[in-house]
């Protein structure tokens, strides 16, 4: 058992039967009345932000997180499955853990979070960006702006849509962040 002393960012701590990660926390001692804690967390199983306030030297209970690289196999009716590399074992995880699936290609190398001692998959994180191919987009026409950031909507490898500058052109290879489903630049 730890205590509210042990706090740090990233910590993950069990919460009303929930995995929790904190986010942000601040000790405060009040001029009168004891010291608190108030703590920001993101419940690990749906991601929403839950805030709290904890007394000064309250125990709390750290569970065990692993994270481990799987590459991405295929999508079938059951979910997306993926493999680890190392020991060839196999796991399906539902759409819905996945941010921004659509951006995932076969072979994509992803990291999962598991919960230690039930072996059951937290979360499924894409890197920051990757690389695809424009499969679709409207032929640019010159004097087409109105300002120097103007944009167009184009399809990638993958299906997705994302708005890109312009100058891209069907059939160029981009890095697209995966955070925020943007374009990045071009690829060489």
């Amino acid at each position: 058992m730890a205590t509210t002393a042990d706090f740090k960012n990233g910590l993950c701590i069990d919460y009303n039967g929930k995995p929790c990660s904190i986010v942000w926390f601040q000790h405060v001692k009040p001029g009168k009345g004891g010291a608190f804690v108030k703590v920001k967390m993101r419940n690990l199983e749906n991601g929403r932000i839950l805030e709290n306030t904890f007394n000064a030297g309250e125990k709390i209970e750290i569970i065990s997180v692993e994270r481990r690289p799987y590459q991405f196999l295929y999508k079938d009716d059951m979910g997306y499955n993926f493999m680890h590399n190392e020991t060839f074992e196999q796991v399906s995880i539902d759409p819905d853990m996945i941010d921004n699936a659509d951006l995932m290609k076969e072979g994509q190398y992803v990291e999962m979070m598991f919960l230690a001692d039930i072996e059951k998959v937290l979360t499924c994180e894409l890197p920051p960006f990757v690389e695809m191919e424009i499969t679709y987009t409207e032929p640019a026409v010159k004097g087409d702006t109105a300002s120097t950031n103007a944009m167009k909507s184009a399809t990638v490898e993958t299906g997705a849509e994302i708005m890109v500058p312009l100058f891209i052109n069907q059939g160029e290879r981009i890095k697209v962040d995966t955070r925020t489903r943007s374009y990045s630049e071009r690829c060489k």
